[in-house]
């Protein structure tokens, strides 16, 4: 009678696990030395049936970090009308954006370009956390002309929700503008923010969003975590 090799018992019983949702989606196995114990096995019989389930795609591995379940990309458009709530939303996802830093501070000379405003003049920056079910996404860095919009700043700080925030300071509708993508590598702080590995992929994206009139209200920076979005061109 022919056996099941253990290591590939081990594969499906961690399939079985993941599929049950006791490992969620970007969630970390117990260690090489933990499953072993669990299963009755050594090492190197666990690394193999990690290794088939890495090759499957189900598992991703962080070299320092572990081995997380891989998560499914979150479909995220980019188009005229980008709006990070409603996008989530649309894909079936939980949208969460945390605030990390609000301060004021003087336009770069591209900054002002951008915004259409002077080299010096003071913007809002607006730095924060993207999630969707609770993993984080993306980091984000929005700037808003002060002398344009001189009680953003308030409004950020008590509305969750750029949206919401320049409707309260009289944007009733904004558009995107522009759009630049680039693929970069997450730096020691992002990656810290997006629970990746230095050196990990991004996707960076520059845009600048303008009001009814056309004028610039917000010009930002965002970084997505590389595996966890498909960014997709609408008209």
């Amino acid at each position: 009678m022919r056996k099941t090799p253990i290591w590939k018992a081990i594969a499906d019983a961690l399939r079985e696990d993941i599929s049950e949702r006791r490992y969620g989606e970007g969630g970390k196995l117990p260690t090489e030395a933990a499953l072993a114990e669990r299963f009755g096995v050594n090492r190197h019989t666990v690394r193999h049936g990690i290794a088939a389930l890495v090759d499957e795609g189900l598992l991703r591995s962080r070299r320092g970090s572990g081995v997380f379940v891989s998560a499914r990309p979150t479909d995220y458009p980019l188009g005229k009308r980008v709006r990070f709530h409603e996008n989530l939303i649309a894909a079936g996802r939980s949208p969460l954006r945390k605030l990390l830093h609000l301060e004021t501070r003087f336009a770069t000379e591209g900054e002002a370009i951008a915004l259409d405003i002077a080299q010096g003049d003071p913007v809002c920056a607006y730095h924060g956390l993207s999630f969707a079910d609770e993993q984080p996404i993306a980091l984000f860095e929005s700037l808003f002309p002060l002398e344009r919009l001189p009680e953003i700043e308030t409004a950020l700080r008590t509305i969750n929700s750029v949206t919401k925030a320049l409707t309260h300071v009289g944007v009733e509708d904004y558009t995107r503008a522009s759009t630049r993508l680039t693929a970069v590598r997450a730096t020691p702080t992002q990656a810290l923010h997006l629970n990746l590995i230095e050196g990990d992929p991004l996707l960076k994206s520059t845009s600048v969003n303008v009001d009814a009139q056309g004028r610039p209200v917000e010009y930002g920076r965002t970084y997505f975590a590389g595996d966890r979005v498909t960014l997709t061109l609408e008209n």
